[in-house]
Protein backbone atom coordinates (compact mmCIF):
# COMPACT_ATOMS: atom_id res chain seq x y z
CA UNK A 1 0.00 0.00 0.00
CA UNK A 2 1.34 3.36 -0.61
CA UNK A 3 1.56 6.39 1.13
CA UNK A 4 -1.11 7.92 -0.44
CA UNK A 5 -3.89 5.30 0.09
CA UNK A 6 -2.86 4.42 3.43
CA UNK A 7 -3.59 8.22 4.63
CA UNK A 8 -7.20 7.58 2.58
CA UNK A 9 -7.41 4.28 4.52
CA UNK A 10 -6.60 5.64 7.81
CA UNK A 11 -9.11 8.05 7.47
CA UNK A 12 -11.67 5.37 7.36
CA UNK A 13 -10.57 3.13 9.82
CA UNK A 14 -12.30 2.56 13.40
CA UNK A 15 -10.57 1.61 16.50
CA UNK A 16 -12.33 0.99 19.88
CA UNK A 17 -10.29 2.06 22.85
CA UNK A 18 -11.39 0.36 26.77
CA UNK A 19 -8.98 0.70 30.15
CA UNK A 20 -8.09 3.00 32.21
CA UNK A 21 -7.96 6.90 31.89
CA UNK A 22 -6.43 9.75 33.51
CA UNK A 23 -5.65 13.17 33.51
CA UNK A 24 -2.44 13.97 32.96
CA UNK A 25 -1.70 17.10 35.11
CA UNK A 26 1.69 19.58 34.77
CA UNK A 27 2.67 22.36 36.85
CA UNK A 28 6.19 23.98 35.13
CA UNK A 29 8.12 26.37 37.06
CA UNK A 30 11.21 27.76 38.69
CA UNK A 31 13.26 26.33 41.84
CA UNK A 32 15.79 29.12 43.34
CA UNK A 33 15.57 28.17 46.90
CA UNK A 34 15.06 25.57 49.88
CA UNK A 35 12.51 25.46 51.66
CA UNK A 36 12.92 27.10 55.56
CA UNK A 37 10.27 24.28 56.72
CA UNK A 38 11.76 21.33 55.44
CA UNK A 39 15.08 20.67 52.92
CA UNK A 40 12.95 20.23 49.30
CA UNK A 41 13.22 22.49 47.09
CA UNK A 42 10.40 25.67 46.51
CA UNK A 43 8.73 25.45 42.90
CA UNK A 44 7.14 28.98 42.24
CA UNK A 45 4.89 27.65 39.30
CA UNK A 46 4.68 29.95 35.98
CA UNK A 47 2.63 27.97 34.17
CA UNK A 48 -0.17 24.76 33.95
CA UNK A 49 -0.86 22.38 31.24
CA UNK A 50 -3.51 19.13 31.31
CA UNK A 51 -3.84 16.10 28.76
CA UNK A 52 -5.61 12.91 28.42
CA UNK A 53 -3.45 10.14 30.16
CA UNK A 54 -3.87 6.76 30.21
CA UNK A 55 -6.03 4.57 27.42
CA UNK A 56 -7.37 8.68 26.84
CA UNK A 57 -3.84 9.17 25.06
CA UNK A 58 -4.07 5.75 22.88
CA UNK A 59 -7.45 7.03 21.90
CA UNK A 60 -5.54 10.52 21.51
CA UNK A 61 -3.04 9.42 19.28
CA UNK A 62 -5.13 7.17 16.86
CA UNK A 63 -7.20 10.24 16.47
CA UNK A 64 -4.43 12.58 15.66
CA UNK A 65 -3.22 10.15 12.74
CA UNK A 66 -6.48 10.52 11.10
CA UNK A 67 -8.14 7.60 12.08
CA UNK A 68 -11.79 6.99 13.89
CA UNK A 69 -11.05 6.89 17.72
CA UNK A 70 -13.97 5.41 20.57
CA UNK A 71 -12.74 5.60 23.83
CA UNK A 72 -15.27 3.46 26.22
CA UNK A 73 -13.70 4.31 30.17
CA UNK A 74 -14.80 5.14 33.51
CA UNK A 75 -14.35 8.21 35.02
CA UNK A 76 -15.53 10.24 38.39
CA UNK A 77 -18.27 12.82 38.69
CA UNK A 78 -15.78 15.54 39.13
CA UNK A 79 -13.52 18.53 37.71
CA UNK A 80 -11.15 16.68 36.47
CA UNK A 81 -13.74 14.18 34.72
CA UNK A 82 -14.91 16.64 33.26
CA UNK A 83 -11.55 18.53 32.10
CA UNK A 84 -10.71 14.84 30.97
CA UNK A 85 -14.23 14.70 29.05
CA UNK A 86 -13.74 18.13 27.17
CA UNK A 87 -9.69 17.22 26.20
CA UNK A 88 -10.88 13.83 24.43
CA UNK A 89 -13.73 16.05 22.96
CA UNK A 90 -11.43 18.76 21.63
CA UNK A 91 -8.66 16.28 19.88
CA UNK A 92 -11.80 14.53 17.82
CA UNK A 93 -11.87 11.42 20.10
CA UNK A 94 -15.70 10.34 20.58
CA UNK A 95 -16.21 9.02 24.35
CA UNK A 96 -18.53 6.84 25.68
CA UNK A 97 -17.20 7.83 29.37
CA UNK A 98 -19.51 5.98 32.14
CA UNK A 99 -19.64 8.45 35.51
CA UNK A 100 -18.82 6.70 38.95
CA UNK A 101 -20.03 9.08 41.65
CA UNK A 102 -18.31 6.79 44.31
CA UNK A 103 -14.88 7.83 43.02
CA UNK A 104 -12.63 10.07 42.08
CA UNK A 105 -11.32 10.76 37.97
CA UNK A 106 -7.58 9.22 37.85
CA UNK A 107 -5.21 12.40 38.35
CA UNK A 108 -1.19 12.43 38.06
CA UNK A 109 0.10 15.58 38.84
CA UNK A 110 3.77 16.31 38.03
CA UNK A 111 5.62 19.14 39.10
CA UNK A 112 8.20 20.08 36.71
CA UNK A 113 11.38 22.75 36.72
CA UNK A 114 13.69 23.13 34.38
CA UNK A 115 12.38 20.41 32.34
CA UNK A 116 13.33 17.61 35.04
CA UNK A 117 10.48 16.15 36.87
CA UNK A 118 10.24 17.58 40.83
CA UNK A 119 7.73 15.35 41.99
CA UNK A 120 4.21 13.47 41.22
CA UNK A 121 1.13 13.17 43.04
CA UNK A 122 -1.45 10.54 41.95
CA UNK A 123 -5.40 10.87 43.41
CA UNK A 124 -6.91 7.13 41.89
CA UNK A 125 -9.28 4.77 43.18
CA UNK A 126 -11.31 2.02 41.60
CA UNK A 127 -14.16 1.82 40.16
CA UNK A 128 -17.50 0.02 41.40
CA UNK A 129 -18.82 -3.12 39.73
CA UNK A 130 -22.15 -2.22 38.69
CA UNK A 131 -20.59 0.93 36.52
CA UNK A 132 -17.72 -1.72 34.99
CA UNK A 133 -20.41 -4.15 34.16
CA UNK A 134 -22.76 -1.45 32.37
CA UNK A 135 -19.50 -0.77 30.66
CA UNK A 136 -19.09 -4.38 29.42
CA UNK A 137 -22.65 -4.33 28.12
CA UNK A 138 -21.80 -1.38 26.01
CA UNK A 139 -18.89 -2.64 24.63
CA UNK A 140 -20.39 -5.56 23.38
CA UNK A 141 -22.64 -3.27 21.72
CA UNK A 142 -19.74 -1.01 20.36
CA UNK A 143 -17.57 -3.85 18.55
CA UNK A 144 -19.80 -4.04 15.50
CA UNK A 145 -19.06 -0.72 14.37
CA UNK A 146 -15.26 -0.93 14.49
CA UNK A 147 -12.21 -2.53 13.25
CA UNK A 148 -9.91 -3.21 15.92
CA UNK A 149 -10.33 -3.43 20.04
CA UNK A 150 -7.24 -2.02 21.96
CA UNK A 151 -7.41 -2.63 25.40
CA UNK A 152 -5.05 -0.58 27.95
CA UNK A 153 -4.67 -1.44 31.28
CA UNK A 154 -2.73 0.18 33.61
CA UNK A 155 -3.82 -1.11 37.00
CA UNK A 156 -6.65 1.14 37.86
CA UNK A 157 -9.76 -1.59 37.96
CA UNK A 158 -11.04 -0.54 34.85
CA UNK A 159 -10.64 -3.96 32.99
CA UNK A 160 -12.06 -6.49 35.60
CA UNK A 161 -13.90 -7.84 32.71
CA UNK A 162 -10.91 -8.61 30.47
CA UNK A 163 -11.31 -11.92 29.84
CA UNK A 164 -14.86 -11.43 28.40
CA UNK A 165 -14.24 -8.26 26.63
CA UNK A 166 -11.26 -10.78 24.84
CA UNK A 167 -13.86 -13.44 24.33
CA UNK A 168 -16.80 -10.91 22.84
CA UNK A 169 -13.82 -9.34 20.75
CA UNK A 170 -12.80 -12.75 18.80
CA UNK A 171 -16.61 -13.85 18.57
CA UNK A 172 -16.79 -10.65 16.81
CA UNK A 173 -13.91 -11.46 14.30
CA UNK A 174 -12.24 -8.16 15.46
CA UNK A 175 -8.61 -8.43 16.62
CA UNK A 176 -7.52 -7.50 19.95
CA UNK A 177 -4.76 -5.77 21.59
CA UNK A 178 -3.53 -5.11 24.94
CA UNK A 179 -0.69 -3.10 26.56
CA UNK A 180 -0.95 -5.57 30.06
CA UNK A 181 0.40 -4.75 33.34
CA UNK A 182 1.39 -6.68 36.24
CA UNK A 183 2.70 -10.28 37.08
CA UNK A 184 0.20 -12.64 35.45
CA UNK A 185 -1.15 -12.33 31.54
CA UNK A 186 -3.58 -15.11 31.79
CA UNK A 187 -6.82 -12.73 32.20
CA UNK A 188 -5.26 -12.06 28.67
CA UNK A 189 -5.15 -15.61 26.91
CA UNK A 190 -6.59 -15.78 23.59
CA UNK A 191 -6.01 -12.02 22.56
CA UNK A 192 -4.59 -10.88 18.81
CA UNK A 193 -1.41 -9.59 20.56
CA UNK A 194 -0.01 -7.90 23.90
CA UNK A 195 2.43 -5.35 23.77
CA UNK A 196 4.77 -5.61 26.92
CA UNK A 197 7.62 -3.48 27.50
CA UNK A 198 11.44 -5.02 28.30
CA UNK A 199 10.74 -4.18 32.28
CA UNK A 200 7.28 -5.77 31.92
CA UNK A 201 8.02 -8.87 30.30
CA UNK A 202 10.89 -9.66 32.44
CA UNK A 203 8.29 -9.09 35.15
CA UNK A 204 6.43 -12.02 33.96
CA UNK A 205 9.15 -14.20 31.88
CA UNK A 206 11.80 -13.51 34.54
CA UNK A 207 15.59 -13.02 33.06
CA UNK A 208 17.53 -14.18 29.90
CA UNK A 209 20.96 -14.73 29.43
CA UNK A 210 21.16 -13.51 26.06
CA UNK A 211 18.80 -13.22 22.79
CA UNK A 212 18.59 -16.80 22.11
CA UNK A 213 16.89 -17.46 25.91
CA UNK A 214 14.43 -13.98 25.46
CA UNK A 215 13.20 -15.43 22.22
CA UNK A 216 12.60 -18.97 23.63
CA UNK A 217 10.95 -17.15 26.96
CA UNK A 218 8.58 -14.81 24.34
CA UNK A 219 7.62 -18.02 22.08
CA UNK A 220 6.48 -19.68 25.53
CA UNK A 221 4.72 -17.13 26.60
CA UNK A 222 3.23 -16.56 23.57
CA UNK A 223 1.99 -19.89 23.01
CA UNK A 224 1.08 -20.51 26.80
CA UNK A 225 -1.46 -17.52 25.83
CA UNK A 226 -2.97 -18.48 23.05
CA UNK A 227 -1.74 -15.44 21.63
CA UNK A 228 -1.09 -14.86 17.71
CA UNK A 229 1.68 -12.50 18.36
CA UNK A 230 3.52 -10.60 21.32
CA UNK A 231 5.53 -7.62 20.68
CA UNK A 232 8.35 -6.42 23.31
CA UNK A 233 9.27 -2.97 23.05
CA UNK A 234 13.03 -3.07 24.27
CA UNK A 235 13.22 0.78 24.49
CA UNK A 236 17.07 1.94 23.09
CA UNK A 237 17.34 -1.70 21.42
CA UNK A 238 13.40 -1.23 19.31
CA UNK A 239 10.95 -3.99 19.45
CA UNK A 240 10.57 -7.74 18.77
CA UNK A 241 7.67 -9.28 17.20
CA UNK A 242 7.13 -12.84 18.02
CA UNK A 243 4.80 -15.03 16.26
CA UNK A 244 4.58 -18.64 15.24
CA UNK A 245 5.78 -17.88 11.12
CA UNK A 246 9.11 -16.90 13.71
CA UNK A 247 10.55 -13.74 15.03
CA UNK A 248 11.28 -9.72 13.28
CA UNK A 249 13.40 -7.09 14.96
CA UNK A 250 12.55 -3.49 14.38
CA UNK A 251 15.99 -1.10 15.62
CA UNK A 252 15.18 1.93 17.65
CA UNK A 253 14.51 4.55 15.16
CA UNK A 254 14.54 7.52 18.13
CA UNK A 255 16.95 10.45 17.77
CA UNK A 256 16.36 11.70 20.88
CA UNK A 257 15.12 10.30 23.96
CA UNK A 258 13.43 13.29 25.70
CA UNK A 259 10.62 11.42 28.03
CA UNK A 260 9.10 7.98 27.23
CA UNK A 261 6.09 8.64 29.12
CA UNK A 262 3.24 7.45 27.51
CA UNK A 263 5.50 6.02 24.59
CA UNK A 264 3.48 2.73 24.83
CA UNK A 265 0.38 4.51 24.03
CA UNK A 266 2.00 5.71 21.12
CA UNK A 267 2.77 2.29 20.28
CA UNK A 268 -0.22 0.25 20.51
CA UNK A 269 -2.58 3.06 18.91
CA UNK A 270 -0.32 3.13 16.05
CA UNK A 271 -0.18 -0.27 15.44
CA UNK A 272 -4.41 -0.80 16.42
CA UNK A 273 -4.37 1.97 13.65
CA UNK A 274 -2.23 0.26 10.94
CA UNK A 275 -4.00 -3.05 11.66
CA UNK A 276 -7.72 -1.47 10.77
CA UNK A 277 -6.33 0.30 7.98
CA UNK A 278 -5.13 -2.97 6.55
CA UNK A 279 -1.71 -3.15 6.96
CA UNK A 280 0.05 -6.54 7.83
CA UNK A 281 1.30 -6.60 11.10
CA UNK A 282 4.96 -6.58 10.42
CA UNK A 283 3.81 -3.61 8.22
CA UNK A 284 2.31 -2.37 11.45
CA UNK A 285 4.86 -2.47 13.66
CA UNK A 286 7.07 -0.94 11.23
CA UNK A 287 5.19 2.93 11.61
CA UNK A 288 4.83 2.02 15.56
CA UNK A 289 8.42 2.08 15.85
CA UNK A 290 8.39 5.21 14.03
CA UNK A 291 6.18 6.34 15.83
CA UNK A 292 7.57 6.09 18.82
CA UNK A 293 10.97 7.69 18.00
CA UNK A 294 8.92 10.79 17.05
CA UNK A 295 7.57 11.02 20.49
CA UNK A 296 9.96 10.15 23.29
CA UNK A 297 11.86 13.07 21.56
CA UNK A 298 8.44 15.07 23.36
CA UNK A 299 7.60 16.13 26.65
CA UNK A 300 5.06 14.10 28.84
CA UNK A 301 2.22 12.27 27.42
CA UNK A 302 2.16 13.37 23.78
CA UNK A 303 0.77 11.97 20.10
CA UNK A 304 2.85 12.02 16.56
CA UNK A 305 1.45 14.07 14.11
CA UNK A 306 0.45 13.01 10.12
CA UNK A 307 3.44 15.92 8.79
CA UNK A 308 5.71 13.71 12.00
CA UNK A 309 5.24 10.41 10.96
CA UNK A 310 4.68 10.66 7.36
CA UNK A 311 7.63 12.07 5.91
CA UNK A 312 10.06 10.92 4.05
CA UNK A 313 13.37 9.04 4.87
Amino acid sequence: MNLADLQVAIGSARVLVVGDVMLDRYWFGDVERISPEAPVPVARIRRTDERAGGAANVARNIAALGGQASLLAVIGDDEAGASLEKLLQTERVSTSLYRDPQIATTVKLRVLARQQQLLRIDFEETPSRDILASKLDEFRKLLAEIDVVILSDYGKGGLLHVREMIAAARNAGKPVLVDPKGDDYTPYRGATLLTPNRSEFRQVAGSWRDDADFSMKAQSLREQLDLEALLVTRSEEGMTLFRSQGVSHQPTVAQEVFDVSGAGDTVIGTLGLMLAAGLTLPDAVAWSNRAAGVVVGKLGTAVVHPEELFVAD
